[in-house]
């Protein structure tokens, strides 16, 4: 009677590496987004190679995904295409353009921009909060330029321009000549 092969191995746990660039996503938790807070195991691995990590936060009993929360999640595209893709578009490259370049289809880069946009406005108005105050003034970058005239008739940088600087304050921007006779 031949031998019956041995059980095979079970395969060797892979390695958690560190979870300090996550944080709990449960906006009722008391850790909620406190990065490095020591709350969080890995519990399981999931996705088609067992290459995702779902995490446990200690504190509220809630399990997550290490792509909770960015533009990985519900996604099946390998995280380097949507690498590629944020960046074809971070450089000016059209929708079409980068569909082409990372061989995907058209509507996947507008889902894809469409949430990084969201995740975008949702860091600025988080930046935003964060300040101890209002900025006292805003620095006009292209003051020059034309705008046609309002119903007072006045236009070029004394109409619209000129109304913007005088509300972002003097101190930072300089008075330009008029391009109406250019």
């Amino acid at each position: 009677m031949p031998r019956k092969p041995p059980d095979p191995a079970p395969p060797a746990p892979k390695a958690a590496g560190s979870l300090a660039a996550f944080a709990c996503p449960n906006p009722d938790c008391t850790l909620f987004n406190r990065f490095g807070a020591g709350d969080l195991s890995v519990v399981e691995w999931t996705g088609e190679s067992q290459g995702i990590r779902r995490l446990y936060c200690n504190h509220c009993k809630r399990r997550f995904t290490e792509r909770q929360g960015t533009l990985l999640r519900y996604s099946k595209l390998p995280e380097e295409t949507v690498v590629r893709i944020v960046k074809c578009l971070g450089h000016g490259c059209s929708v079409e353009a980068t569909a082409d370049i990372c061989d995907v289809d058209p509507r996947t880069v507008d889902r894809i921009l469409e949430q990084a946009g969201r995740r975008a406005d949702d860091f600025h108005r988080l930046q935003l909060e964060r300040l101890p105050a209002a900025p006292e003034a805003v620095q006009l970058d292209e003051r020059h330029g034309r705008v046609s005239p309002g119903p007072g008739g006045r236009g070029g940088p004394e109409g619209l321009l000129g109304a913007v600087a005088a509300r972002g304050g003097s101190g930072f921007t300089r008075r330009c000549r008029s391009s109406a006779g250019s």
